[in-house]
């Protein structure tokens, strides 16, 4: 049984609106990967990173749909609907 997620059809691949981790850059922070939001552009550290700003940034805002900001990965994710979506 597939599953379908409707956020993926709302918004549009963007590029990232920083080189990385926008809070990470503001407190001299690292980060372990990075993931843009797709409804805003936001730049934000993965799960695996201490700070997770990709997800608090879902929470802080709803915008449903991340991508992967690391070279060669194409995957998305979509928090509402908990799943992954690949467009290659």
């Amino acid at each position: 049984m597939s599953q379908d997620c409707a956020h993926f059809h709302q918004i549009a691949t963007r590029k990232g609106n920083t080189e990385g981790c926008e809070e990470c850059l503001q407190t001299g922070d690292s980060w372990v990967h990075l993931r843009v939001c797709l409804s805003c552009g936001h730049v934000g550290c993965c799960d695996d990173s201490k700070n997770k700003h990709a997800t608090k940034h879902y929470h802080a805002t709803g915008h449903p749909v991340i991508r992967s900001d690391e070279p060669g990965e194409t995957w998305g994710w979509c928090y509402v609907d908990k799943l992954f979506k690949d467009p290659v």
